[in-house]
């Protein structure tokens, strides 16, 4: 009962933040859940027995989160010409070495340095790299419904998969990591994602719409009228879907390595904010390269040559 009254508070809120806030602070809410996540994150890495630079992994998930939002500014860019090279994320990337191997310098036990700096500066790629790229899809007036489809994908699919599984489960997925999971619950939870690409897709304009700022509608009408490319909806889901579920996997592998059951305790029910977005930190990647590769899903609603 827990679980569900949290997510029946939390999930109008996250809907909210997505469609009506205005970017600046949608970039500042992304910014906090991912240093919540970070502090999750740091007390596992912990439990291996590793002292992380962590108030460097902090700094850098702000920047990044921060760097995104002000090089995709074009006011912001005029007063901060030099954001667009300091703060693209791929730039920023390129510090890690730097930012994480001096503190590790000054310390005492450099038996623990190389496993500190590479756990500390494995989180920027990890959890504020993906979480940063939300504030990127968010600009863009075509991208921005792959928010919602990330989000409901990775829901619809965790739900497929628990009630499936826990009904028809016979088959372990990866019972050394988790037990629960079974192959039944992951193939229902690829069917759910696949489902929700086709409707996000189908109803791209109408959920455009919703957002506050420019709409997609309009620019859609410009070009030709709606049809639906199959090919690209059903690749969009299974791939989704599938870095999801490993997504979900690779932090329970993290916390079995470190003997811990949850994340944290921030959300009723649902364990950490860890817990809880896990998926998220590989399902956003994928589906921000495959856009920005295809052009989805302008390309897949209008079905351009």
């Amino acid at each position: 009962m827990t679980r569900v009254l949290t997510a029946i508070v939390l999930i109008p809120l996250v809907l909210l933040a997505v469609f009506k806030a205005p970017v600046w602070l949608f970039a500042l809410l992304i910014a906090l859940v991912a240093v919540l996540a970070a502090h999750e994150y740091l007390n596992i890495v912990k439990g291996y027995g590793v002292e992380p630079v962590g108030w460097a992994l902090y700094a850098m998930t702000v920047v990044v989160v921060a760097g995104v939002f002000i090089s995709g500014d074009p006011d912001l860019l005029s007063r901060f010409p030099w954001g667009l090279w300091l703060f693209k994320c791929w730039t920023i990337v390129l510090l890690l070495p730097l930012v994480f191997g001096i503190p590790v310098v000054f310390r005492h036990e450099m038996r623990m340095a190389l496993p500190g700096a590479a756990a500390s500066a494995f989180g920027v790629l990890y959890l504020a790299v993906p979480l940063a790229l939300l504030v990127n899809l968010r600009r863009d007036v075509l991208q921005n419904v792959l928010i919602v489809f990330i989000l409901f994908s990775v829901w619809a699919g965790d739900t497929a998969a628990y009630y499936v599984g826990r009904k028809f489960g016979r088959r372990k997925l990866a019972p050394v990591v988790s037990p629960n999971k079974t192959w039944e619950g992951a193939i229902a939870s690829v069917l759910a994602s696949v489902a929700v690409a086709a409707l996000v897709t189908l109803y791209h304009s109408e959920i455009s719409d919703l957002f506050s700022g420019p709409k997609a509608g309009y620019w859609i009408s410009l070009h030709a009228p709606a049809r639906m490319a199959w090919g690209p909806v059903l690749a969009l889901g299974i791939l989704t879907n599938v870095a999801a579920q490993f997504g979900d996997l690779f932090e329970s592998a993290l916390k079995r390595g470190a003997q811990v059951k949850d994340s944290g305790s921030l959300l009723p029910g649902h364990g950490g904010m860890l817990d809880r977005i896990d998926a998220l930190f590989f399902a956003i990647p994928v589906v921000w390269y495959y856009a920005n590769l295809t052009g989805f899903p302008a390309r897949a609603i209008l079905h351009f040559p």
